[in-house]
């Protein structure tokens, strides 16, 4: 039986009212497809998107708000550096009602400040990552108020997560 197609139903769905302002934080590529694929959700939201300024993120973006973030981001501290005075204005200047990411490394200092700023963040671990936990879900889980996973499977990595369905 395969996992349920996350386009059958509103994903982030829940109770209360729907985020106003959503921010969006990712990595381009894979990380952006998945995130683009929460479009019926998040159509008639206000949003704003953090990624990095790159042809496949340029194109796909290119009638949304965006703010491009500094790369790469693994093992470099003062990109990390940058991207934590990034988040720190980004956060300031948006004010979402709700952060959204489902990574990479980016996505790390927005989820510490939005948590200390107490915006609701939720995370969506990517979806081919099935028998090992993610550096970036490893980092922002602490940091996460809902953490969802897009394969059953996720669950025995990340046992408080909840089953979101497959994004792509």
């Amino acid at each position: 039986m395969s996992e349920p197609d996350v386009r059958e139903r509103p994903p982030l769905a829940g109770p209360g009212a729907p985020a106003r302002n959503v921010l969006f934080v990712c990595s381009n590529g894979g990380h952006l497809a998945q995130l683009l694929a929460l479009q019926p959700w998040y159509r008639h939201q206000r949003r704003t998107w953090v990624t990095f300024d790159q042809p496949d993120a340029v194109s796909r973006l290119q009638d949304e708000s965006v703010v491009f973030a500094h790369h790469p981001t693994t093992r470099n501290v003062p990109n990390l550096l940058r991207n934590a005075v990034l988040a720190w204005r980004t956060l300031r200047r948006v004010r979402p009602d709700l952060l959204v990411s489902s990574g990479a490394g980016v996505a790390v200092p927005f989820f510490v400040l939005g948590r200390l700023l107490g915006i609701p963040t939720v995370y969506i671990e990517v979806l081919d990552r099935v028998n090992s936990r993610t550096l970036t879900g490893r980092l922002v889980g602490p940091f996460t108020t809902s953490f969802l996973v897009q394969w059953e499977a996720q669950l025995r990595l990340y046992p408080k997560g909840t089953v979101l369905g497959r994004l792509l």
